[in-house]
């Protein structure tokens, strides 16, 4: 059974770079008019503010999102010393201003090396973070004092780009859930002198960059163009462990029944497990499902049909 095209069916990513000013939801909404299809997503939230990176999961792809949206992000940001806002952010209301020296940038670019590490990062007031069923900016604009949780994140590598007077340009590689917000509060915080975010880019999320992204209003004004730059199912979660199956298999897998070893063609090694399941693909290479690996020695079960 044949995967049929991306580019015809919009089955597959289509990579925005987000304007600034327009949320992740905007531009969900746009782009579904634009193509005149009711399954789009993304993965990987972007604030209003921010730019880059923001990939769109379209018809089947839906299915794959939580697995598109794992992996590392990287992002550009520039952040002010000096000034604290309620946001985190230059969106937001200045709420302390420290009058005194800058740090050098020696002093700045130790203290960011030592954000790098896996910790406990509390995540900005104005954020999408749920609290009691609400989003907890929606109860940060209505007054509420909203404090939450800390969650453990992972900062895997960060490098000051440049610093002029009180502006400083950074690149992070973070985790999924890491708030590049919180790291310019912390890190001024750290510093003594408070600080802010002023621009933030997200030049990678996942296996997409910037590369491979669609300016949003070239897509919107030319949405066949658009079409032709969908990035098809088999071109996705190439990192994962791949097995060919047999045309049996295929049909076993189309109705999320287990694979044995007399459906599997070849595999490929790697280390599957919850985030990491194997690609299933058909002897043309389509990929026809994601499967994990059950106690039974050998044995494959589709656990997100595609086909």
């Amino acid at each position: 059974m044949r995967q049929r095209d991306a580019s015809t069916t919009l089955d597959g990513v289509l990579v925005i770079d987000k304007p600034a000013s327009l949320s992740s939801h905007d531009v969900v909404a746009a782009m579904r008019r634009s193509l005149r299809i009711e399954k789009v997503g993304h993965t990987g939230t972007l604030d209003p503010f921010a730019t880059g990176v923001l990939p769109l999961v379209l018809g089947r792809a839906a299915r794959l999102a939580k697995f598109l949206s794992a992996g590392d992000k990287v992002y550009r940001a520039v952040l002010r010393l000096g000034v604290e806002t309620d946001t985190y952010d230059v969106t937001g209301v200045e709420t302390a201003r420290y009058g005194g020296p800058i740090p050098a940038v020696t002093e700045v670019a130790a203290a960011l090396a030592s954000f790098v590490g896996t910790h406990a990062q509390r995540p900005p007031r104005f954020s999408a973070r749920r609290v009691g069923g609400k989003r907890a900016y929606e109860l940060a604009r209505a007054g509420v004092d909203v404090q939450l949780p800390a969650r453990t994140a992972t900062l895997s590598a960060a490098a000051m780009l440049n610093m002029r007077d009180a502006v400083v340009s950074i690149e992070a590689t973070c985790s999924s859930g890491y708030y590049m917000r919180s790291l310019a509060f912390d890190l001024g915080r750290r510093l003594g002198v408070g600080a802010s975010l002023v621009e933030l880019t997200r030049t990678r999320c996942e296996a997409f960059t910037l590369a491979d992204a669609v300016p949003l209003a070239q897509a919107l004004e030319t949405p066949a163009n658009a079409k032709q730059r969908v990035l098809a199912l088999e071109r996705l979660l190439l990192d994962r462990p791949v097995a060919i199956v047999t045309p049996e298999g295929v049909q076993r897998a189309s109705k999320g029944r287990e694979l044995a070893p007399r459906h599997i063609v070849t595999i490929a090694p790697g280390a599957p497990g919850v985030d990491r399941p194997i690609r299933l693909v058909d002897p043309a290479g389509a990929l026809i499902a994601l499967a994990e690996t059950p106690p039974t020695l050998g044995v494959l079960h589709p656990s997100i049909v595609l086909i």
